[in-house]
């Protein structure tokens, strides 16, 4: 078998293996320096399933907000809020 044939010849120098993540000196770094929020207490339990349908259909097709012109808002639009009752 002739080597100048060989499609790879990794002889002649070595393999350079790339780092997957950082020092594990690091580890943990973000979440320690977050300060802690305590929980503002109890919230309402969302619906679930066929509740939970009813609730998207009326959020998305029933109260639908529009914006200047008619056009329909996103579902992270603040301009309906930002309007006021």
């Amino acid at each position: 078998h002739d080597r100048s044939q060989a499609p790879h010849d990794f002889s002649r120098h070595t393999l350079k293996m790339g780092k997957v993540h950082g020092s594990l000196a690091r580890a943990g770094k973000v979440k320690g320096q977050t300060p802690k929020v305590e929980p503002s207490g109890e919230k309402k339990k969302l619906p679930t399933g066929r509740a939970k349908k009813r609730m998207q259909y009326n959020r998305r097709f029933v109260n639908v907000a529009t914006a200047a012109g008619g056009k329909k808002l996103g579902p992270n639009s603040n301009a309906a809020k930002m309007a006021g009752p």
